[in-house]
């Protein structure tokens, strides 16, 4: 079971699954047709894979919670769910079989995120749309959000940080088992050539705080390099200075490059883990982050990067200004990356499972 399928670091996950489970049919409320090829079409969709709902989905999570829950899994004695923002979790499964939550996050707008996605939901021009319906619904939400947690078997968190809010927000202790991520692919990269300037990547959306990066990075003058695409894309070029270079159509080679011909990557979100950084340290690259979240689990200090405190302008430029780069080796910093290999993590789920379903 997965939330929806359209792109990001879940769906990573629930592809490393399918190599694991080639047979195991895939449910979920939506698949992009990108995703359904590369899960080699064992995905099945909910009726809000076609128009108009389509268009709707992410104004309806009652509607995937009723689709999830209905779903007829009696022929299955094993279910494993990959749930963070959406309602995989809701499945109900038969009394002999064992349902297993890989679970990304508590959902982020009724819990932990809440006050932030009021404030921005991330809708563009539907955000008043979006804040008047999370402000009346949040309640009756959250009661079955917990609810569904509650008749999930085993919880594996993807971090520390996921466990903790797993056990403050559904009562719940879990397992910590880290995503996967392709460091294979940053081997053969040259991490020992000259390196310059600061470097960031992902979507391009507001919870990430590359404005937050851009400002620093304006105010010291110093290069950053940005890449990536989304709905911020325009306004943050705008805020750019003229050290700041956008990137957005980047091959997969050409982020392996430059993530290695940085100095650092910055990281100044609040993840619940973060692919793009445990990226950079495959790449030997140091990691500067906000002390927070998921990175908590992969920046060690003075080893593969440092952290800043406050998620503001100062604090940042802080930590940018003091940064030196001559203190860090590429090598150590690609052992602390080899602990969330593709490989390592189907290696922690097969034990796991293992030791459950006994």
């Amino acid at each position: 079971m997965h939330d929806w399928l359209y792109g990001g670091g879940a769906e990573k996950v629930v592809l490393e699954m399918h190599r694991m489970f080639p047979d195991a049919p895939i449910f979920t409320s939506y698949a992009s047709k990108e995703w359904r090829e590369k899960l080699d079409g064992k995905v099945v969709t909910s009726y809000m894979q076609h128009w108009p709902l389509s268009r709707l989905r992410r104004f309806l999570p009652i509607l995937r919670q009723i689709w999830f829950r209905n779903l007829n899994l009696t022929k299955f004695d094993v279910v494993i769910s990959s749930s963070g923002n959406g309602e995989a979790k809701f499945v109900r499964v038969p009394e002999n079989a064992a349902h297993i939550c890989y679970s990304h996050t508590p959902t982020h707008f009724y819990w932990r995120h809440y006050d932030a996605y009021i404030a921005n939901p991330g809708f563009g021009m539907f955000n008043s749309l979006a804040r008047l319906g999370l402000k009346v619904l949040v309640r009756p939400l959250r009661k079955a959000d917990y609810k569904a947690a509650q008749l999930v078997d085993h919880f594996i968190a993807n971090s520390t940080h996921i466990a903790r809010d797993i056990q403050e927000y559904y009562d719940r202790d879990s397992t910590v088992i880290f995503p996967p991520v392709d460091i294979e692919r940053f081997e053969s990269v040259d991490s020992q050539s000259e390196r310059a300037g600061f470097v960031t990547l992902g979507r391009l959306v507001p919870n990430k705080r590359v404005d937050l990066i851009i400002k620093a990075c304006n105010q010291l003058k110093a290069p950053l390099t940005v890449i990536g695409r989304g709905p911020e894309l325009k306004s943050l070029k705008k805020l750019a200075g003229p050290t700041i270079v956008f990137r957005s159509n980047a091959s997969d080679d050409e982020v392996s490059q430059l993530l290695s011909k940085a100095n650092a990557f910055v990281f100044a979100s609040f993840e619940d883990f973060g692919i793009a950084p445990v990226e950079a340290l495959a790449s030997g690259t140091p990691v500067i982050a906000y002390r927070a979240g998921g990175a908590l689990d992969y920046v060690i200090e003075g080893v593969s990067g440092e952290f800043f405190n406050e998620q503001t302008t100062l604090s940042l430029a802080a930590a940018l200004n003091s940064f030196e780069p001559s203190k860090y080796n590429s090598r150590d910093i690609k052992k602390v990356a080899k602990k969330f290999s593709q490989s390592k993590f189907q290696e922690n789920l097969h034990n796991y499972m293992h030791g459950v379903l006994q």
